[in-house]
Parts: structure tokens; C-alpha cells; sequence
């Protein structure tokens, strides 16, 4: 009798263990891809590319698209498009602006600085991007004109109301409390980053732990307690890596030394602080979860991609599919708002390019990371990741000193490579 033990693992074995690990193939597959895009970077730079400096530099640049990759999912996945949110962020961001240079200080009597400036400047901010939003997701929903065409048109529209409600201008400065969202202007500092880092270590553990059990208790089929341990091991790494890199990039000493300045006091000799976890990356990391819970955890969510999936018979279902597309459209519009905040923060005033090319590049950005383009399938960290990567792709290539007309071919040419790979990859999940 032939010992079984000694063959090989078939085929369906190791589909077998692959679903048993829970391993998602293209996260995995878009992972491997970012790890060689640094290490490659890095070493065309002489060890540039991975210094605190440039991660945290790299960091508060994602920000922005990735917030907006992140609405842009929910409106791919069932099956529309938005190329409106570039211009549609330089509006709430000349709205913003201006209430917070004129309509404040004019209308309110309040000074720049005042401590509601920024609040009341945010509020309308996101209150039109909203707004604005939910007006394409009626004429998308109700009125039945493609996606394509109403965005494309509020890309022409919302683009000149910025420049006309600034006259073309630069408006800045900025509340100071408001620059607070952008940047190196706001971070937790070293102590309050690793308290903030162990918390969330603990509370991912905890939801790891928690998944587990209560698959159990349905008797559901659970990972090996060895891969719950290493995942729990790199996620804890990852984000205690994270915070250690961010909180290892010093503020300039100039800087420092102004800081104390502003508070009556000398800084001391050989005295160093790090920047810690931006403020703008807490916003990303709080949309994330907000989002991914919405796409996982609500009827919401559910009716959003069983909509993409076949609007149809989502209809038939009972679902308002009219309705539905308003509320994505003004997701949609409340995100670009809250990228407006952080991108205009980031730059201390508001610009009349701020936003430009942004829509392709969160569409890219949702793209290659996972979203399908024929609807229903997409996800929140997939799009984040593609943000990164793109971010990561551009800031390489500009520190090698690769030309812009370049740097855009590079990243037109892995837009269209990644479709095709998804593309491939259907099928061939289709096929077994």
C-alpha cells in the first residue's frame, strides 16, 4: 500500500489551503508589488527613498487622493464614474478659503484665528461638497443621464466656480488651527504617537480574537492557529513599524527652535523632537474604518454592491436604486470636502491648480486597487493601497529625475497594465 504521505500536494489541495489561510491573492499580489517598488526606489536613490523624512513626506501626500479613492470605490462599483472630484475639491476649497479670509472677519466680525474660524470654515466646506455631490447623484439617479456626462461637465462647471469665487486669486493665509489638517503643521508628537500606536495594536488583536471566536461559535471554518498568530505578529508590526518610522523623522532644529521662541522660551542644548503620527493621516485612517464598515456591515453597503453586481434585479429586489445613487454621488462630494481641508491645510492656502488631475488620479488610484470597472467588486484598503502606490511611483520617479511628461506615461502605462492584469485574473477565477 502506497504511503499518501509522501505525494505531492495536489492541485486542489493548495486551493485548499489558500482558502483555508483566507489569502487574498491580489491584495497579496498588490503588496509584493509596493515592497518592490520601494526596494527598488531605494536603491536607485542611494537609500533615499525609504528615510523617515521621505515616508512621512509620502504620507501626507496620499492623503488626499486616498480619502477620495475611497468614495470613488462606492461610485465604480456600481458601475458610474466621477470625474468631477478634482474640481470639485477646489471649490470647497475656495469655499472655504473665503469664509475663512471674508466671510468671517466681514460678516461675522470674528478674526482669522478666532476658535471657530476653523470650525465654521469646515462645516460649509463639507456642507457644499455634500450638497453638490448629492445634485450629480440626482441628475445621475433621477434624471438619467450617464455618470459620465454629468461629471464631466461639473469637471468644466465646479473647476471656474473655484476660480471665480477667488477671482483667480491665491487666498491665504489660513487659520492657523485649520493649517493644523495638513501636515507638518499638525502632529501628535512622539508620546501621544505610541500611545495612540499600542492602542491600536490592541484593538486589532482584539478584533482578530474576536472574528475567531465568534466564527467558532457558528462553526464556521477558522485559520490555523499558527497563521493567526503571524498575522497577528505583522499587523502589530506594521503599524508599531509605522509609528517608530514617523516618529523618527526630527523636526528641524530652525524650526524648533522658532517653536520655542513662540512660547517665551530657549530651546536647550542638543534638544531633538520627532514629528510623530500626522493629524491628516488620523483622518484617512478614521475614513477607512468608516467606510469599510459601511461597505461590510450595513444594508447600505450591501445594497451598493448587490447594485453593482446587477442593477436589475437589485431594482426588482426592492432596492431604490435612485435614491441609492444620490446618497453614493454625495459621499462622494463630502469626501472631496474633507480632502479640500486636508490638501489646502497641507499647502497653508488655497491655489487655483489645487486638485488638478486629481479625478484620474483617484480613479487610478481605485483601479489598481482592485475596483472592477464592470461593477461589483471593490474595496476600501485595495484603494488606499493603489493611492499609495501611485503616490509611491511619482515621488520616486521625481527623486531619480525623471521628467513629468514621463512620470505620466509610467503612470498611464501601469493604469492600463493593471486593468488588463485584473482583467486576466477574472477569468481565470471564472474558469475554476
Amino acid at each position: 500500500m502506497t504511503d499518501t504521505t509522501s505525494q505531492p500536494i495536489t492541485p486542489q489541495n493548495r486551493r485548499n489551503l489558500f482558502q483555508q489561510l483566507e489569502l487574498d491573492v491580489r491584495l497579496l499580489g498588490m503588496i509584493g508589488a509596493f515592497i518592490i517598488l520601494c526596494i527598488g526606489f531605494n536603491l536607485v536613490t542611494d537609500g533615499r527613498f525609504l528615510t523617515p523624512r521621505n515616508i512621512f513626506n509620502l504620507t501626507i501626500q496620499t492623503v488626499s487622493v486616498a480619502i477620495m479613492a475611497s468614495g470613488m470605490v462606492f461610485v465604480i462599483v456600481t458601475r458610474h464614474i466621477d470625474l468631477s472630484v478634482g474640481a470639485l475639491l477646489a471649490t470647497c476649497s475656495a469655499v472655504m478659503a473665503m469664509t475663512q479670509t471674508e466671510f468671517v472677519p466681514n460678516i461675522l466680525g470674528l478674526g482669522l484665528n478666532h476658535p471657530i474660524t476653523w470650525i465654521v470654515a469646515i462645516v460649509v466646506g463639507l456642507v457644499t461638497g455634500t450638497l453638490i455631490g448629492a445634485f450629480h447623484g440626482w441628475m445621475v439617479g433621477y434624471l438619467t443621464i450617464p455618470a459620465f456626462i454629468v461629471t464631466l461637465g461639473g469637471f468644466l462647471v465646479w473647476r471656474n466656480v473655484a476660480w471665480y469665487l477667488t477671482d483667480g486669486q491665491t487666498i491665504g493665509p489660513l487659520d492657523s488651527t485649520f493649517m493644523m489638517f495638513g501636515g507638518t503643521n499638525g502632529t501628535l508628537g512622539t508620546s501621544l504617537s505610541w500611545i495612540l500606536g499600542l492602542v491600536a495594536t490592541a484593538l486589532a488583536l482584539l478584533t482578530l480574537w474576536n472574528s475567531r471566536r465568534a466564527k467558532l461559535a457558528h462553526e464556521f471554518p477558522v485559520k490555523p492557529l499558527w497563521a493567526e498568530g503571524a498575522l497577528a505578529v505583522i499587523i502589530s508590526g506594521s503599524i508599531l513599524g509605522f509609528v517608530a518610522i514617523l516618529n523618527a523623522y526630527e523636526i528641524p532644529s530652525r524650526r524648533l527652535a522658532r517653536m520655542f521662541e513662540a512660547r517665551g522660551e530657549v530651546m536647550p542644548e542638543g534638544f531633538t523632537q520627532g514629528y510623530g503620527l500626522p493629524i491628516s493621516v488620523l483622518i484617512l485612517i478614521a475614513v477607512a474604518v468608516v467606510m469599510t464598515i459601511v461597505a461590510r456591515r450595513t444594508r447600505l453597503g450591501r445594497y451598493i454592491f448587490a447594485t453593482g453586481g446587477n442593477p436589475d434585479a437589485a431594482e426588482l429586489s426592492g432596492i431604490n436604486t435612485r435614491l441609492l445613487t444620490v446618497k453614493i454621488f454625495a459621499i462622494m462630494g463630502f469626501l472631496c470636502a474633507l480632502s479640500a481641508v486636508v490638501a489646502s491645510a497641507r499647502l497653508a492656502n488655497h491655489s487655483n491648480d489645487i486638485g488638478t488631475l486629481d479625478e484620474l488620479r483617484v480613479i487610478a488610484a481605485a483601479v489598481i486597487g482592485g475596483t472592477a470597472l464592470s461593477g461589483g467588486f471593490g474595496t476600501i484598503y485595495g484603494a488606499i493601497l493603489g493611492a499609495l502606490i501611485m503616490q509611491s511611483l511619482q515621488s520616486g520617479m521625481a527623486m531619480v529625475g525623471v521628467d513629468a511628461p514621463f512620470q505620466n506615461i509610467v503612470v498611464g502605462s501601469v493604469l492600463v497594465a493593471a486593468v488588463f492584469i485584473d482583467i486576466i485574473y477574472r477569468k481565470r477565477v471564472g474558469a475554476k
